[in-house]
């Protein structure tokens, strides 16, 4: 038997008797000796070889004793490109597969979007920080799985996903205000990271970056914050423990979680420093918000007579945390239930319109630059990573040397009005002297 088939390229119209089913035998689930062939789908092998593309495949052959041999045949497709020789190729693979019987493998159900999030709650999700983990979860719950997850991870090209932003941009949340730009690039960022642990544990989804999608514009709003007025009524009129934190935020520039885990053993008296190390979210003790945020910041004199005061006072509660300040059961402080149960009531009998614990930190900034502080050294003190966070969180604040340059500029203006002025009413006079 010849290794090659007719210059036709097609297959002999009689298969020969010697020649069984092109299967792979298996003898898998037989009885006795009876062969029951094993149907494999070939998809064949293409070579070059001198010059010319050469298809091969193998055929099953009875031989004389009853078992079964495989062979190797061939076709070389001269003078064809290897475009050309392919498309010559497969109708000989067609052949054998059809006179053997085997289909094409099934494809394996390409996973979900949302198989690898419940991945990613299983292997990631309990290595985040609390505040992290809680946010991440409700852009999966709200966003995110209702509308993505039942979509193919190679289905998730920049298309889907800009269809995913104008739906987010265009549909208004349960309060009935629209999304901000800001919102919708905190919800992209929780997905981001999700793909991008799915794509390093080998999964194959389509890159996409930011800049490849139209975000809807920018629509800045203005965070709300104390002026130093507020502070002090709000740090005479609260009761303690409220009136300490009250300062320690008005004195710091702290995150609120940050002074409710402070520790006594944090406070340095003699080196006057408040040394921040930890941070509380919902009641539970944590790392502060990055390594930047882990430094000491100095402790004022003033600030070091209202700890003192407050350590010596019946409101300050010995616990095996060694907190600064507890609640009743000696645990952390819940800065929401904080602020809900006892500073938005102080704000409501004040008349200081209602803000958070944030606002004590954007007040602190706003005063240093107003006073005149250097960018840098306002940015060591709320410790940003850059002072680029610095400016942009609070670039609306004009510091009191560009209020004396602006002042000084339209001092100059006005003058030199009146002294044109005084220039026109007496050229006249000095126009009727010169006749």
């Amino acid at each position: 038997m010849s290794n090659e088939i007719g210059e036709n390229g097609g297959l002999p119209a009689e298969l020969p008797d010697s020649t069984v089913s092109l299967a792979t035998p298996s003898f898998t689930g037989t009885k006795g000796t009876r062969i029951v062939p094993k149907r494999r789908f070939q998809k064949g092998t293409f070579v070059k070889r001198n010059g010319h593309w050469v298809g091969m495949w193998r055929v099953d052959v009875l031989q004389l004793d009853g078992t079964i041999r495989r062979e190797q045949r061939s076709k070389t497709f001269v003078g064809l490109s290897e475009r050309a020789a392919r498309a010559a190729f497969q109708p000989i693979l067609d052949s054998v597969n059809a006179a053997s019987g085997a289909t094409p493998p099934v494809p394996k159900r390409t996973a979900t979007l949302s198989a690898v999030i419940r991945e990613w709650r299983e292997q990631v999700a309990g290595t985040l920080k609390p505040s992290t983990r809680k946010t991440a979860q409700s852009h999966l719950r709200r966003h995110i799985e209702p509308m993505l997850g039942d979509c193919a991870l190679p289905e998730l090209t920049s298309k889907r996903l800009q269809s995913f932003v104008t739906t987010l941009a265009t549909t208004r949340m349960a309060n009935g205000k629209e999304r901000t730009r800001k919102t919708i690039e905190n919800i992209l960022l929780t997905l981001s990271s999700i793909v991008s642990t799915a794509r390093a544990w080998g999964y194959t989804i389509p890159t996409v970056s930011l800049s490849d999608l139209c975000l809807p514009q920018d629509t800045p709003r203005q965070s709300r914050f104390f002026v130093l007025r507020d502070m002090r009524r709000i740090v005479r009129a609260a009761d303690e423990p409220l009136g300490t934190i009250c300062f320690l935020l008005s004195a710091t520039g702290m995150r609120i979680g940050e002074v409710l885990a402070l520790r006594v053993q944090d406070l340095d008296f003699h080196r006057k420093l408040i040394k921040v190390r930890c941070s509380t979210y919902a009641g539970q003790i944590g790392t502060p918000k990055s390594k930047a945020s882990i430094a000491d910041l100095p402790m004022p004199p003033a600030l070091e007579s209202r700890l003192k005061k407050y350590l010596s006072s019946r409101h300050y509660r010995e616990n095996d945390l060694g907190l600064l300040f507890v609640n009743r059961r000696d645990r952390p402080y819940s800065a929401n239930k904080l602020r809900e149960k006892k500073l938005r009531p102080l704000l409501t009998k004040l008349r200081i319109p209602l803000a958070g614990f944030h606002a004590f930190r954007h007040a602190v900034a706003s005063e240093l630059i107003d006073s005149g502080a250097p960018i840098t050294v306002v940015q060591a003190q709320l410790r940003h990573s850059d002072p680029r966070i610095t400016l942009g969180l609070y670039g609306h604040v004009i510091p009191q040397s560009q209020r004396d340059a602006l002042g000084s500029l339209a001092t100059r203006l006005a003058n030199a009005r009146r002294r044109t002025g005084l220039q026109l009413l007496t050229r006249p006079r000095i126009a009727d002297s010169a006749t």
